[in-house]
C-alpha cells in the first residue's frame, strides 16, 4: 500500500496550479488516509489533534512540493487547515477590530457590517455550497449544536461574544449553500465623551439619564437592531455608583463589561454578570426570567436586563421595577410612546389581563423611555426621551422631554449622505418625576439643570 501511495503521491510539478486545485488533492489524500484525524480536529479542536492535522499536512506539502506564489509552505498550511478543519477565511473576518457583524447570503456572496454602521461585501467566498455547509457545521459542533434535515435552523454561540443564527436546506435554496449571520458582540465601554463628540444626545440629556439610574428610576431604551440601544445601555450602567450592587442578565453572550479596577487591579464596584443556558431539556433551560427571580433574592439595587423579548420576562421585569428595583433593559420598538404597546402585547402572549392593566403595570415600572435610531448616513441618535405618566380611559399619558428633529438629509460631492438636524428640549419632567428623584437623593443643584425650558442645541 506505501508503494501504491509513494507512485500515486509522487512529487510533480506545481507551476500553475490554483490554491482552489491544491485544496482539492489535499482533501482527497486527507480523506483517503487520514480521515479520522481531520475529523477530530475540526469536532473537538483540542490543540493536540490540530497539531498532529499540521504536521501531517506540511509533511504532505513538502512532498508533493506545493507552492503559490503569495504564500510560504507555513502559511499554506494554515490556510488549508482552516478550510479543511477551522472556519476557513471566516476567522480572519469574525476576529477582524472593527467588525460587528458577517452575513453569508450564499455560499459566494458575504457581506460584514462594520462597528460604523457600513456594510461591505468581501473578496472572500466558498468554493461551493457543500463547503459552506461544512465550515459552518464546524462551527455548530463548537456551539454544542448541530444542524441537519430535522432541525435546518440553528442559533448558537461560539464564544460568549460570539452568536451565530444559521438556515440550510431545505430552508434555503440546494444552490445556497446555507445563509448564516455571525454577530460579534464587543462588549461596550463607551464614554460620556464619545456620545457627546458623535452628536448621539446632548450633555444635558444624558446627564437626565444618568441621574435616573443613579436616583431610583428604571429607564427602557428602545430601537432597532443596530440603533445604538445597548451603547447606551452600557453606558448608563457604567454609571452605576459603586457602593450599589449590580446585576445584569444577558442571553447567550456578554456585551457588558462594567468592573472597574483601580491601577493595581483591585475591583472598585459591586458587579455580577449572568448569562442565560439554554437547553433542549425544559428542566435545564436557564432563561430570563428564572435568572431575574434567582437575581431578586440577590439583594440587588440596579438589575440590568439585556433584551426584553418573551413575555414572561417582560412581565418579570416590570414588576421587579415596581417592587423597588431599578432596571435598565433594551427593547425592539420603532418609537417611545408605542414601546409601552410593544411590553403590553409581549406580555399578553403569555398572560390573560386585560389591556388596560398591563399597560398601566409597563407605564409604573418604566417612567422613562429612550427611543434611538441609526439615520441614512449610519450616526447613531437618541431621537427622543419620554416620561410615561398614566394610562388614561385607553389613552397613554405621557410628556416628550427631549427629541431629535431631523431638517434634511445632503449628499456631499463624494456621494455621502449626511443628516442635517438637531436635538430640542420639548418639556419638564413632572412633579411626580421630581419628588421621586428628590426622595432617592438627587441634590437641587443636579436638579436644577433639568427645570428649564431652554433649547438644548
Amino acid at each position: 500500500m506505501n508503494n501504491l501511495n509513494d507512485i500515486f503521491f509522487a512529487p510533480v510539478a506545481t507551476e500553475g496550479l490554483t490554491y482552489d486545485q491544491i485544496l482539492e488533492d489535499v482533501q482527497r489524500y486527507f480523506a483517503e488516509n487520514h480521515a479520522s484525524v481531520i475529523a477530530e480536529a475540526g469536532e473537538t479542536n483540542t490543540e493536540r489533534a490540530s497539531t498532529v492535522l499540521k504536521e501531517l499536512m506540511v509533511q504532505y506539502l513538502v512532498k508533493r512540493k506545493y507552492a503559490t506564489e503569495d504564500l510560504t509552505t507555513a502559511e499554506l498550511c494554515a490556510k488549508l487547515y482552516e478550510d479543511m478543519a477551522g472556519y476557513s477565511f471566516l476567522k480572519k473576518w469574525i476576529y477582524m477590530p472593527g467588525v460587528e457583524e458577517v452575513n453569508i447570503n450564499a455560499y459566494n456572496d458575504i457581506e460584514v457590517i462594520e462597528s460604523s454602521g457600513r456594510s461591505i461585501k468581501i473578496p472572500d467566498k466558498f468554493s461551493s455550497p457543500q463547503q459552506a455547509i461544512d465550515v459552518i457545521r464546524r462551527m455548530l459542533v463548537a456551539c454544542g449544536m448541530v444542524i441537519d434535515d430535522t432541525m435546518p435552523s440553528i442559533i448558537g454561540f461560539l464564544d460568549k461574544n460570539i452568536r451565530i443564527s444559521v438556515d440550510k436546506t431545505p430552508i434555503v435554496d440546494p444552490d445556497v449553500g446555507i445563509n448564516a449571520s455571525i454577530r460579534i458582540v464587543n462588549q461596550q465601554t463607551v464614554s460620556e465623551q464619545k456620545l457627546l463628540d458623535s452628536g448621539s444626545a446632548t450633555a444635558e440629556m444624558l446627564h437626565f439619564l444618568k441621574a435616573c439610574i443613579r436616583y431610583g428610576v428604571s429607564v427602557c431604551i428602545a430601537g432597532s437592531t443596530g440603533s445604538g440601544k445597548t451603547t447606551v445601555m452600557a453606558w448608563l450602567l457604567s454609571n452605576v455608583p459603586n457602593n450599589r450592587r449590580l446585576i445584569t442578565i444577558e442571553e447567550g453572550s456578554r456585551e457588558f463589561d462594567l468592573v472597574k479596577r483601580d491601577e493595581n487591579g483591585n475591583i472598585l464596584n459591586s458587579v455580577v454578570h449572568l448569562l442565560t443556558r439554554p437547553s433542549d431539556n425544559p428542566s435545564l433551560n436557564i432563561n430570563q426570567d428564572f435568572l431575574l427571580e434567582r437575581v431578586l433574592r440577590k439583594h440587588p439595587d440596579v438589575i440590568g436586563v439585556g433584551e426584553m423579548r418573551s413575555a414572561a420576562e417582560s412581565l418579570s421585569a416590570a414588576e421587579s421595577s415596581r417592587t423597588g428595583h431599578t432596571v435598565c433593559t433594551t427593547i425592539h420598538s420603532n418609537g417611545c410612546a408605542s414601546t409601552y404597546g410593544r411590553m403590553m402585547t409581549l406580555a399578553k402572549r403569555k398572560f390573560n389581563m386585560d389591556d388596560s392593566v398591563l399597560m398601566q403595570i409597563m407605564v409604573e415600572a418604566y417612567p422613562v423611555i429612550v427611543f434611538t435610531k441609526q439615520l441614512e448616513d449610519r450616526s447613531r441618535k437618541i431621537m427622543e426621551i419620554i416620561e410615561g405618566e398614566a394610562f388614561e380611559d385607553g389613552k397613554l399619558v405621557y410628556r416628550s422631554l427631549y427629541n431629535y428633529d431631523v431638517v434634511d438629509n445632503v449628499t456631499d460631492a463624494k456621494g455621502q449622505t449626511c443628516v442635517v438636524g438637531r436635538h430640542n428640549k420639548m418639556g419638564m419632567i413632572s412633579d411626580a418625576l421630581k419628588t421621586r428623584l428628590l426622595d432617592n437623593g438627587i441634590s437641587h443643584k443636579e436638579l436644577e439643570e433639568f427645570m428649564h425650558m431652554e433649547e438644548v442645541e
